[in-house]
């Protein structure tokens, strides 16, 4: 669940720097969103894997 959390944590860190992107051009702020999209994916593989690994041990 702490996963989780941080996925919610970074979705809202990143927001400022998307406005900034897609309302004001910055390319800067674009590339911290990708960087942010990209840790968001690893994070959401993680817990993929964790829930799999959770849903086959209780069989």
């Amino acid at each position: 669940m702490e996963k989780f959390a941080k996925v919610k944590e970074v979705l809202a860190s990143v927001e400022a720097d998307a406005e900034k992107f897609y309302n004001g051009g910055n390319n800067a702020a674009g590339t911290r969103v990708r960087k942010a999209m990209q840790d968001l994916k690893n994070l959401a593989q993680e817990i993929r894997a964790e829930v799999t690994e959770k849903k086959n041990s209780a069989k």
